[in-house]
């Protein structure tokens, strides 16, 4: 889905982080605050298991702490288990009704889940509470789906508070892009990239724009930057794959699309693509066995 809110910190104050906490619990072990401060660092660390265990303890001593309850809901939703972070964002708003991140990452969950208007009204509220929350207007332009103007909207609000907040450029050029309004798209990806020259999807995205507008040499610039930024990026080999197929290269187009399949056997779209390349290759069987298995799946 994108990138959740959430504090950092440099390695070297976590580390020095867990060590205060680890002391601060062998001499108190009733201090909730020091469990839950430790988790959030389990959780910063990715080690989702051991944050949970942490959270667990800090709530079960202290019942009331409503950032232990929204804490375990990010671990949770981190996890992909939408319905405990749900649950546990509930709790933690009807412990602080103004707790502004706990709407923020509740909403983060339900659009996980595909319940844009329910995400929507979370971002509402948290909006509400700050009006200065550019995360929250990125996400709801996000939410927003099929609403591309509106959309827009919110991510020209979220340049306006936060002029090199990365990720509003990326998401407002899909926005373009699906407006068909390729030149804006490509104007907002290569601001990203001026800002995060490492980000491989906004190379992803670009060269898709350039596709479109018949740049095909752009198109694969863009496309093979973002392989080499992420090996592992599926949709940049479909694409990559998908721009062959428009040079007539049919062979690398199936080798790219092979790729794409290989890391990720469930988008429909790479085997349709994969079927097209087939099919215009004259291997009418491998062609059918991919069309059969894309309309296999649901919608990628």
């Amino acid at each position: 889905m994108g990138e959740k809110f959430n504090k950092t910190r440099n390695k070297q104050a976590e580390y020095a982080a867990f060590q205060a906490y680890d002391k601060a619990i062998s001499l108190n072990p009733k201090n909730a605050a020091a469990y839950n401060n430790r988790g959030y660092d389990y959780s910063k660390e990715g080690d989702l298991d051991r944050a949970i265990a942490d959270f667990d303890k800090a709530i079960d001593l202290d019942p009331k702490n409503a950032a232990a309850y929204a804490n375990r809901g990010d671990a949770y939703d981190t996890k992909g288990d939408f319905d405990r972070a749900i649950a546990d964002y509930d709790k933690a708003i009807s412990l602080d009704p103004k707790y502004t991140i706990a709407y923020l990452n509740r909403g983060y969950a339900y659009e996980g889940k595909g319940d844009f208007d329910r995400a929507i009204a979370d971002y509402d509220k948290a909006i509400d509470l700050d009006p200065k929350l550019v995360v929250a207007y990125n996400y709801r332009g996000r939410a927003y789906q099929r609403k591309v103007d509106r959309a827009i909207a919110d991510y020209d609000k979220a340049v306006v508070l936060d002029p090199k907040y990365v990720v509003t450029y990326k998401d407002r050029g899909l926005a373009y892009w699906k407006k068909g309004d390729l030149d804006r798209a490509i104007e907002d990806y290569d601001k990203a990239i001026d800002l995060d020259p490492k980000l491989a999807v906004t190379y992803n995205n670009r060269g898709r724009a350039y596709e479109d507008k018949g740049d095909l040499d752009h198109a694969i610039a863009d496309l093979d930057k973002a392989i080499d930024l992420d090996p592992k990026l599926a949709v940049a080999y479909k694409n990559r794959g998908r721009v062959y197929e428009d040079v007539g290269d049919l062979d690398r187009a199936i080798a790219y699309l092979d790729k794409a399949i290989d890391l990720d056997p469930k988008d429909t779209r790479a085997y349709g693509d994969r079927s097209l390349a087939y099919l215009k290759k004259g291997d009418l069987n491998r062609a059918k066995d991919d069309f059969q298995t894309a309309i296999g799946f649901k919608p990628h």
